[in-house]
């Protein structure tokens, strides 16, 4: 069984939101939460699976609360609700940890399937999606180390890289141009069973929640640079 925590400031959407997943055998509803500090306290209480997260909240924004939820190290994921599926609300979602997100207009299926990929660890959203977001927001990346004057050190030296191995670097960086492991499967020579492998290691070693954390490491380490 999947337990979901709806948070949205709208009492008639979280209506709707639960008559839905509790129209599914394997989803139950264990809240509602009308905002994003109520959201926050409600999860580390009942520890839902999944939060399904409305951005736009008054007070604290779902924003914010997903990177509160998801700095606690605890198993619960977030996915976020957006207007639209490339905008700055996405972006900033999966920079704070969300593990994916959906549109508000998604049909039922959608919602229902992302939820449960969400649960069982998977990433909602393609990673090449989140390539694209995060060229079309580049401006908002931090500087990278050798981009400042003063400093000698190479992005490629950052402390997240440094167990990596040189085969892992190398797919950490593809995964990062949202290639699909048959594609990586296909261009490196390899069995798609050992790119599984290096890519679960790649999220161990780097402490990745999913495939999408991995794709912004990759951006911020400048293993990958803006299109």
């Amino acid at each position: 069984m999947t337990t979901v925590l709806i948070a949205d400031d709208q009492s008639l959407q979280r209506l709707g939101f639960r008559m839905l997943l509790e129209s599914q055998d394997d989803i139950t509803v264990v809240g509602e939460a009308a905002g994003g500090t109520e959201a926050v306290r409600m999860t580390a209480q009942l520890q839902p699976d999944v939060v399904l997260m409305d951005v736009r909240m008054p007070g604290l924004d779902g924003i914010e609360a997903t990177r509160r939820i998801v700095a606690t190290g605890d198993r619960t994921r977030v996915l976020i609700l957006t207007t639209f599926d490339l905008d700055e609300y996405a972006y900033s979602g999966l920079r704070a940890g969300a593990s994916g997100f959906l549109v508000k207009d998604a049909q039922p299926e959608e919602l229902l399937s992302g939820i449960r990929a969400v649960a069982t660890g998977d990433a909602v959203v393609a990673p090449s999606l989140t390539r694209r977001l995060l060229d079309a927001y580049a401006h908002h990346l931090p500087p990278a180390p050798d981009d400042r004057p003063d400093s000698s050190t190479s992005a490629s030296e950052d402390p997240r890289l440094s167990s990596l191995t040189e085969r892992e670097r190398e797919i950490l960086t593809v995964i990062g141009k949202g290639w699909t492991n048959t594609e990586i499967a296909a261009r490196l020579h390899l069995a798609e069973s050992t790119v599984k492998t290096h890519v679960g290691r790649i999220l161990a070693k780097t402490g990745s929640r999913d495939r999408i954390q991995a794709v912004i490491l990759a951006y911020d380490t400048r293993l990958v640079k803006p299109a």
